[in-house]
């Protein structure tokens, strides 16, 4: 992404020095254009994405939020909170031989990413196929990996039409955003189609949750220099306004929206779908965590400890049972939890219910199950689950998608149903009451 973003004007020529001597200074000279978005020394030093990066750019027909996910798997949770941002996918695969099979491959991580993609609501996927100039520009080569990709994503549940694939070279600069020059001559030899600029200009946005009530789900919380605590992440619904009050949830806390920006501008307003940061007062920084909700104090988000989902098994090794310990993922959060109850295997095509009370759920099973959050530690006195806000699918979808992990592998994910114990939150601050249903 730093080659198409130089490219495209985004990074000056004093910064791509200054990364390039770096890099080579640090050992790691194939790396330059990746320090600009992997800018902490860690990111740098190990040769990995680790964190989201935030960066834009544009075409002629559209404005592009970049989030640069970590593809190393031992950072999918950070993978997890920035594909739940997104609304289109691109990824990008080496055409090296044995480079793209140790992804591609049975456990790798090219296809953990495109199911968790497609399971978060991404159905427009561009794939480039990256570094064909180190198996000179073989055309057998990229329609090998584009038939063997092609078959999957169709298998994951990506419309045919919404995916596209590209040949290109990153290190060259070849077909991001122009096939014209001299290391072109050899790709243009047998391929005449789009550019990845050009892909990406074709893109469409989804419907956006303005009616709704707003809903941000914080992906980031940090200090800002004058302007109170700032918190980023992308709205999930409705609209907000500078000198709105907030409430924050889990908890009773409320805070006012003293500045928005978008894209480092600062603005009035901002609405569902904008990847925004928002500069909060009247609150002790201490209540604000990644993983909370901002959403009005008239219409809050339910909080709940057990409730009810529709999932949809993968490909695993064990099958799952009552009582699997599980880890629970919702945009941000991450939490441990217990799969309480297998209620109904269902058609993955209609919902009808195949099974009730099933022993055990298998790879590629549609189910309905019950989920309770566990508390954060096995050891020592017994402690409750804290809650967390979640809204049903049918009301705020992109609210409404969960994942399921065990054992460093995602084992499913889902849509949140109903609520089976919930906690409701008067709009007063300090009144909590318990409901079970």
């Amino acid at each position: 992404m730093g080659r198409l973003l130089y490219e495209l004007g985004r990074v000056d020529e004093k910064t791509r020095v200054a990364n390039e001597r770096g890099s080579s200074k640090a050992g790691k000279s194939s790396f330059s254009w990746a320090w600009e978005l992997d800018g902490t020394v860690e990111e740098r030093e190990r040769g990995i994405t680790m964190d989201i990066a935030l960066q834009s750019l544009s075409t002629p027909r559209r404005q592009v939020t970049i989030l640069d996910a970590p593809g190393h798997k031992d950072f999918i949770p950070n993978m997890i909170s920035g594909a739940a941002q997104a609304d289109c996918a691109l990824l990008v695969v080496d055409a090296i031989t044995g480079e793209f099979e140790a992804g591609f491959d049975r456990g790798g991580q090219t296809r953990e990413h495109l199911l968790l993609v497609r399971s978060l609501g991404v159905s427009q996927v561009i794939v480039a196929v990256n570094k064909l100039d180190q198996v000179n520009w073989d055309p057998s080569r990229f329609e090998e990996i584009c038939g063997l990709l092609r078959a999957f994503l169709v298998q994951s549940g990506f419309p045919p039409p919404k995916t596209s694939f590209v040949p290109v070279s990153a290190m060259l600069g070849v077909n991001l955003v122009n096939c014209t020059d001299a290391d072109a001559s050899a790709l243009s030899k047998w391929y005449k189609g789009p550019t990845l600029v050009d892909l990406l200009d074709k893109l469409e946005p989804p419907t956006r949750e303005i009616a709704s009530p707003f809903r941000l789900p914080i992906s980031n919380v940090f200090k800002g220099q004058n302007s109170g605590t700032g918190v980023t992440g992308r709205i999930c619904g409705g609209v907000v306004q500078v000198g709105e009050r907030l409430r924050v949830l889990p908890g009773d806390e409320s805070a006012i929206v003293r500045l928005i920006d978008v894209e480092e501008q600062s603005v009035p307003w901002a609405a569902a779908g904008t990847n925004a940061t928002l500069y909060l007062t009247s609150i002790d920084p201490i209540h604000l965590s990644i993983g909370s909700v901002l959403c009005p104090p008239s219409d809050i988000v339910p909080l709940a400890t057990v409730f009810t989902a529709r999932i949809i098994v993968f490909d695993i090794q064990l099958p799952i049972i009552t009582g699997a310990s599980i880890e629970l993922f919702h945009h941000s959060r991450d939490v441990p939890a217990t799969i309480s109850k297998l209620i109904a295997t269902l058609d993955r095509a209609s919902g009808v219910v195949t099974k009730k009370n099933p022993r055990v759920l298998t790879k590629g099973i549609s189910a309905e199950v019950e989920i309770s959050l566990r508390a954060g530690t096995l050891s020592g006195p017994a402690l409750s689950a804290r809650p967390i806000p979640l809204e049903p699918f049918s009301v705020n979808k992109d609210m409404g998608r969960i994942l399921v992990r065990r054992g460093g592998e995602t084992i499913s994910a889902g849509k949140f149903l109903t609520l089976v114990a919930i906690k409701v939150l008067n709009t007063l601050p300090g009144i909590v009451v318990d409901i079970i249903s």
